[in-house]
């Protein structure tokens, strides 16, 4: 493991029943560090962090965070070590109204601090102060999108992941959303794990990025590299 290492995973397996997905993945992200994780549709990127949180069981392989094996952990544990893992499809709690969305995300957290983290997000989402009564379901899927987020951001994060956060987003506030995650990587001290099918935004974003093709890791560079390099570009990006 590295001396600054926050994630690192070691020969990981997993799957569904007898179908394997992930086979044999190793990565590492060291604190404050943006990783990107790309690749095709069903090549195992919302797997590798549903293991990660600990929502399906590893088959082979380990898991390590801040040089404490987890693989055996249960959700509740790992989202106590500070592992946040915000799903794909801007989950919310319909019938609630944002601020106590919010508040629910950080139950964790003393009534103090709680008031601090929820600052933090009407901060980086300004919209979600003005939409704070509003019930979460009468949102639009961008402003339910930031909901998602801020509720996952209420716990203080010491790994956020992140599952396309811009899936099924119009352009403008698909654009709003990554100049928010932009934001949350230059101001807020945590490593940050991204899924997204965008993988030309996604590599803009990450220091370094890996490449996940048929459940395996095909590329692992520095992101700008990745973006230079012309298979991939040819491969993936289709240009």
């Amino acid at each position: 493991m590295g001396r600054n290492a926050s994630l690192t995973i070691k020969g990981l397996e997993a799957g569904y029943g007898e179908v394997p997905v992930l086979m044999g993945i190793d990565i590492e992200i060291d604190e404050n560090e943006m990783v990107a994780i790309v690749g095709p549709n069903g090549a195992g990127k919302s797997t590798l962090l549903r293991c990660i949180s600990g929502l399906i069981e590893r088959r082979r392989g380990e898991i390590w965070f801040l040089n404490r094996k987890i693989g055996q952990l249960s959700c509740d544990d790992i989202v106590k070590l500070g592992i946040i893992h915000c799903p794909e499809g801007g989950k919310v709690f319909p019938e609630m109204n944002v601020e106590d969305n919010l508040l629910i995300g950080g139950y964790l957290q003393r009534k103090s601090e709680r008031k601090k983290q929820v600052d933090l997000v009407y901060h980086l989402f300004p919209r979600l102060r003005e939409r704070r009564k509003q019930l979460a379901g009468t949102l639009s899927g961008g402003e339910r999108q930031m909901v998602s987020l801020g509720l996952s951001l209420m716990s203080k994060p010491r790994l956020f992941m992140m599952d396309e956060p811009s899936l099924g987003l119009a352009p403008i506030l698909k654009k709003a959303i990554f100049e928010t995650i932009g934001r949350i990587k230059r101001e807020q001290r945590m490593a940050i794990l991204l899924v997204e099918q965008d993988a030309f935004v996604a590599l803009e974003l990450a220091e370094r990025s890996y490449v996940l093709d048929n459940g395996k890791i095909a590329m692992e560079a520095n992101s700008k590299a990745l973006l230079e390099d012309v298979e991939f570009k040819r491969i993936y990006l289709g240009i």
